[in-house]
């Protein structure tokens, strides 16, 4: 008994196989949301964000056409197909049976617009991703680096190519990458919420404070700046009528700026001194990406002026509360039954169980896991969609060797 002890206490108890089997279900529909796996969602039109996939095999990657498609659409229009997942994207339409697949008409849906006009691509509609234009996974890089989603220009980068690792996920909510933050002057003055602007403020103050004169050394320029009298006297003089020069200027700029003032309307002033910027300190970029928390969005100004900004720059969508990934996440997740009650059920029906009979259900579930991640790791190498008839042949294949193996279970020697 001994030693079945110990194979029982380095294998995996039924409830942590339950409990993982719920977290698979709640992240497989986090990522997905609430789609449904049957109907396209094309007559959805432009969805705030949802699932995609780029097809390879319809739109290679050396090709002039990039679509994407959505998840049904991958299953009963593309299922043998060479599918790239693109996780989600925003204000986006599904593509497929439009003009750019001429050769494979949409099986779900068949009246459709030639082409999604507002539609937006990018290179990981090639199967490619981050300033280094490479694939993920990378093949051809040993070393795993986690890659994580720009929320303006939605391209996936990795850590190191964004100035350094990445905080910690629960620690920021948006990632603004080092490509889109000189187009957007106006984050310099949200680079104070960042989680990372911490670090890097204090970094530039201790460089500064080391770099700066000692208090001896400007003694020591005050002390040669006396030593000549006439010298002293003469600079003097002319320390006085530059003051006087540049105090006329400066009335000169107030009695301008005061005629200005004058000439607006009361509704420009007013958005003026409603606008949040003007109280805000204005930062200088970092080199590397920002890491904003969950709240950042709260704090944008929405004067009408910033709001116009925001139109301009393309990005108006910061705006919305329903836009982030973490909205989008927790809404596929609250879609996601609730699966409490039926692992309780379970846990009751295995304690009725005796030891010796939940020792060889966790054996078998170790034998399925092991031979079904051994099965699916092809799909995944060759990036092909797992279909029903995949599922039970391998499930009629396990039973036929189950049979030629009767005496296969785990052996207990009780002494």
């Amino acid at each position: 008994m001994a030693e079945n002890a110990e194979t029982e206490e380095s294998g995996i108890s039924m409830v942590e196989v339950l409990q993982e089997e719920e977290e698979r279900q709640l992240n497989a529909a986090a990522v997905l949301g609430a789609a449904d796996d049957t109907r396209c969602t094309y007559d959805q039109g432009y969805m705030k964000r949802q699932a995609l996939y780029a097809c390879m095999t319809c739109c290679p990657a050396d090709g002039e056409q990039q679509a994407g498609v959505c998840l049904a659409c991958s299953y009963h229009c593309h299922e043998d197909h060479d599918l790239v997942e693109l996780y989600t994207k925003r204000n986006f339409r599904c593509d497929c049976g439009n003009s750019k697949f001429p050769h494979n008409p949409c099986k779900l849906l068949k009246e459709k617009l030639a082409e999604n006009s507002e539609n937006r691509y990018n290179h990981n509609f090639r199967g490619v991703y981050c300033t280094c234009n490479r694939p993920y996974p990378d093949p051809e890089d040993p070393n795993e680096d986690e890659m994580i989603q720009c929320c303006l220009c939605e391209d996936w980068y990795h850590g190191k190519h964004q100035g350094g690792s990445a905080p910690a996920a629960e620690m920021f909510s948006d990632m603004i990458c080092t490509q889109c933050l000189p187009k957007h002057e106006f984050l310099a003055y949200f680079v104070g919420l960042a989680v990372t602007a911490i670090v890097e403020e204090e970094a530039k103050t201790k460089i500064d404070n080391e770099n700066s004169p000692s208090k001896n050394t400007q003694e020591e320029s005050r002390i040669t700046f006396g030593t000549d009298e006439s010298s002293s006297k003469t600079t003097q003089d002319e320390v006085k009528n530059e003051e006087k020069k540049v105090w006329h200027q400066s009335e000169n700029i107030k009695e301008m700026e005061s005629k200005e003032d004058s000439k607006e309307t009361g509704a420009e002033k007013s958005q003026k001194s409603d606008c949040k910027l003007i109280s805000m300190t204005k930062h200088t970029l970092p080199k590397g990406a920002l890491f904003f928390p969950n709240s950042w969005r709260q704090q944008l100004c929405v004067c009408e002026n910033c709001k116009a900004t925001y139109k301009d720059e393309g990005i108006v969508f910061l705006l919305d509360d329903e836009d982030t990934v973490n909205f989008y996440e927790e809404s596929g997740k609250s879609h996601q039954p609730s699966s409490s009650a039926p692992v309780q059920r379970e846990l009751e029906a295995l304690s009725s169980l005796d030891r010796v009979v939940r020792t060889e259900m966790v054996h078998e579930y170790n034998n399925l896991s092991s031979s079904l991640r051994e099965y699916l790791r092809k799909f995944a190498e060759s990036k092909k969609v797992v279909r029903d008839e995949d599922i039970r042949e391998f499930f009629s294949q396990l039973a036929a060797n189950k049979k030629q193996k009767p005496n296969s279970g785990v052996q207990l020697f009780c002494r």
